[in-house]
């Protein structure tokens, strides 16, 4: 995915403290704090602790993972915007259409802004910022994917952006108010990558100050935004001077330094930390599930045990992951049994599909050929044992899930499946799903909108991005699959896109390429601020009406 480029700043060890020091300072929000402090004020630092991994760069059209989305909601702003109920809104373009084949779409853009640096925003930076996710240099697999039916940008003059497809595209739009295609300066990225990874321009209601690798980000205030986004409270820049993004990877340490008014917003927080918030008290719980794919565990088709549906079946059925999902999650998480996530209007699931049953499971273990059993009670053929290899990403993987994991693991194993945990951070886990070296994987995969099942299973999806990631890790191959994604991502009739990517996901479950989980988990605590709220594209959250106080 992204390059390991890191920024060439760094400060001393005492300076970094002394920053600390004063920053914690100014925003603590502890019991001694005055009537006067609880109130919202205009001002100030807010700290946001992450439990997500550092980016290894900022810019998110490269690579283009979750984390990049988090921070860079801060500082780069889409095209268009999206609304809880799904509807397309004007953001950095106003107005849209599209020619009657669908292969052109008309951009109208706001007038008079600039990005951070001073350069103009208009139809040569859209332009700009298109070719930039095109490029193979740049990296890039998300926002790659999103554009790759764009042939290209016409500029028809300073306000108007003229997009050429290569065939019809009904999530263009979709794809275009996602943070992975947000719009950066031309001039910032022609620095080179080194510095545009360091410190991206936008358009945003904050400016990329520092970085300081592996402690944290300074965001200070753009004291010349203006609201685009419809759904902003106010009409003027934000009411914080400055943010500081913590990485924090210990989850209780997040919660500490929350509780300690230490930091004033943690994501990633563990069940019981969200289910005490929900109980009351004065930490706020935002949830706010993210669109796209389920959580979910893909199984590897492309080759042994799992090339074998009767195996994934069996795998399936013997998991019975749902007490663990119960227990450990508290409440917080919902059994899923589709791959689309349940803000997806268009999720079709079937329970039945998914039901535990171990005798059932033996007897298609048996069918396979996997009759045999090893002296550590595994299963075996032609001197083979039933290994399922499943890398485990500990910076997108939760405690509660890792032991979900065990659990499976553990169900698994009374039949005979020998599944091998391996926990491991998340450049390891993208070498390994790069080498093949897995047979079920969880990926999180988040994507505006239902045309995620195309990137996630058509067969093209087997093919690595520029980045070096593939998405489709259950490796589905399936001519009457891919023609049923192609069909929905080309018409624009509401109805027939549904049907299409129903009969989609039909084709997923019951090939049993994957195991439904839940949504893709996507939690945030509070403590000392108001106005905190998150986007309905890919859930992050914005600070532009956030203020001190409570």
């Amino acid at each position: 995915m992204p390059h390991a480029l890191r920024p060439a700043r760094a400060r001393t060890g005492a300076a970094i403290a002394a920053v600390a020091a004063l920053a914690l300072a100014a925003c603590s929000s502890g019991g001694d704090a005055s009537d006067d402090a609880a109130t919202p004020q205009d001002g100030g630092t807010l700290v946001y602790a992450t439990g997500d991994a550092e980016p290894t760069c900022l810019d998110p059209h490269v690579g283009g993972n979750y984390p990049q989305a988090l921070i860079s909601t801060q500082y780069l702003e889409p095209l268009v915007g999206r609304d809880a109920d799904g509807t397309i809104l004007p953001w950095l373009a106003t107005e849209w259409s599209v020619s009657d084949d669908q292969l052109t779409w008309d951009f109208t853009l706001v007038d008079d802004v600039t990005f951070t640096d001073g350069t103009p925003f208009g139809a040569e930076a859209v332009k700009a910022n298109v070719e930039h996710l095109q490029d193979p240099d740049t990296g890039s697999s998300t926002g790659y994917l999103a554009v790759q039916k764009v042939e290209s940008v016409e500029v028809v003059d300073a306000t108007h952006a003229r997009f050429h497809l290569t065939e019809p595209d009904a999530a263009l739009l979709e794809s275009m108010s996602q943070q992975w295609t947000a719009m950066q300066s031309p001039a910032g990225i022609a620095r080179g990558q080194q510095d545009n990874c360091a410190a991206p321009v936008g358009t945003g209601p904050f400016i990329v100050q520092e970085w300081v690798p592996q402690q944290q980000v300074t965001l200070v205030r753009n004291d010349e935004y203006v609201p685009h986004d419809p759904q902003a409270e106010h009409d003027g820049p934000a009411h914080l001077d400055e943010i500081v993004w913590r990485f924090i990877p210990d989850a209780a340490t997040r919660y500490a330094a929350l509780r300690s008014g230490e930091v004033q917003v943690i994501d990633n927080p563990q069940p019981d930390a969200i289910a005490a918030a929900d109980a009351g008290g004065d930490i706020t719980h935002v949830d706010a599930p993210r669109p796209g794919s389920s959580n979910r565990i893909e199984l590897n088709s492309a080759q042994p045990p799992f090339d074998d549906v009767r195996v994934r079946e069996a795998f399936v059925r013997a998991a019975d992951p749902e007490p663990g999902i119960e227990t450990l999650f508290a409440g917080t998480a919902t059994r899923s049994y589709s791959p689309l996530s349940s803000v997806e209007p268009t999720a079709y699931g079937d329970e039945e599909l998914f039901g535990t049953d171990v005798d059932r499971a033996e007897e298609l273990l048996d069918e396979a050929g996997w009759t045999a059993t090893d002296d550590e009670g595994y299963r075996t053929k032609d001197g083979q044992r039933l290994t399922v290899r499943f890398p485990v990403s500990t910076n997108q993987s939760v405690a509660a899930e890792q032991s979900l994991f065990e659990q499976i693991q553990a169900n698994a194993k009374a039949v005979g499946f020998e599944v091998v945990l391996t926990p491991t951070d998340l450049s390891a886990w993208y070498a390994a799903l790069g080498a093949n070296e897995y047979e079920a994987v969880s990926a999180p995969y988040t994507k505006v909108g239902p045309d995620v099942l195309r990137i996630l299973y058509h067969s093209d999806g087997t093919v690595p991005a520029p980045s070096g990631y593939f998405a489709n890790h259950a490796q589905v191959r399936d001519p009457e699959l891919d023609d049923l994604l192609d069909r929905a991502a080309a018409t624009t009739d509401d109805a027939e896109r549904a049907d299409l990517y129903e009969q989609a996901q039909r084709i997923v479950l019951e090939g049993y390429f994957i195991l439904p989980l839940y949504d893709q988990q996507n939690h945030f605590l509070t403590r000392g601020v108001t106005g905190v709220r998150t986007l309905d594209t890919v859930a992050t959250p914005t600070f532009v009406d956030a203020r001190l106080g409570s």
